[in-house]
């Protein structure tokens, strides 16, 4: 690897110091490197021989620039200077051990499945976003109760009152989905978790589906007969207002990202860590 793209998030790096102890050790090996502090990074604006970019933050700053950088075919590897991070694989004391490991070409690339969600109103198409973690139905302004149907591939499944419905990637497992109680999955693995936030029954169960699957939630009419206003959020970013009537088609997107390992522990290993920091 010769070319390498650093996205720094500012502000957990306000002095950018771990940022230049990484640069420093690039230039002193001879790499080339570019640096962006931007929250939003413009494809654009990647070189065309960049290896990988290097995402320092947490895992909202890795699922933002997967976002932003879903169509450039480079792999990331998340850099951690949060608290809890799943996707950032590098703690910043080992950083010079895991960029030595890199240009030695010591690691593996695992591709993540993830979801793409069309949304559509009276007027047709209203968006077309991927995601790498989830997608999130969830209620938008006042408290209220959210009534939507789902249906799969097509055939109705069952009529909701919740406070959501989290749609996730194995990769998305451990994030929303987990605090909601739904099931935690090997990132490799390929299926679509549903999971109810706050049911409003007595059925709390998610359920998982085959990443052929076909996920359609049409948001029904409100309480009293009222509209509803929901919103669908994408990787905790980007958002797409639904009104009752709408709906959004759910599935499996033809992309995939990227994600650098350099950790030879497995899964369930990772996995006690974390849950026991």
């Amino acid at each position: 690897m010769q070319h390498f793209y650093i996205i720094t998030n500012q502000s957990k790096d306000p002095e950018f110091k771990i940022t230049n102890r990484i640069t420093d050790y690039l230039a002193s090996h001879g790499k080339k490197y570019t640096v962006s502090s931007e929250r939003h990074t413009d494809a654009g604006s990647i070189p065309e021989d960049v290896d990988l970019v290097l995402v320092l933050g947490g895992d909202g700053t890795l699922l933002q620039a997967a976002a932003d950088l879903a169509d450039s075919h480079v792999p990331f590897l998340g850099i951690n200077l949060g608290t809890l991070g799943f996707l950032t694989e590098v703690n910043k004391n080992d950083i010079e051990t895991a960029l030595g490991r890199i240009l030695q070409g010591d690691y593996e690339i695992e591709k993540r499945m993830m979801l793409v969600g069309v949304s559509y109103g009276a007027q047709g198409e209203k968006d077309n976003t991927r995601a790498l973690n989830d997608i999130v139905i969830t209620r938008k302004g006042s408290l209220q109760i959210i009534k939507f149907n789902i249906s799969v591939n097509g055939q109705f499944l069952h009529k909701y009152h919740a406070d959501g419905m989290i749609v996730a990637t194995p990769t998305g497992s451990t994030g929303y989905n987990l605090s909601a109680g739904g099931p935690v999955v090997d990132p490799k693995a390929q299926l679509i978790v549903l999971s109810p936030v706050c049911p409003h029954s007595m059925q709390h169960s998610s359920i998982v589906l085959s990443p052929e699957d076909e996920v359609t939630i049409e948001i029904e009419t409100g309480h009293d007969g009222a509209n509803q206003e929901v919103e669908a959020i994408f990787d905790g970013s980007h958002r797409v207002s639904l009104f009752t009537g709408d709906k959004i088609v759910i599935r499996r997107s033809e992309k995939t990202t990227g994600i650098m390992k350099l950790n030879q522990a497995s899964f369930l290993e990772n996995l006690h860590r974390k849950m026991s920091d």
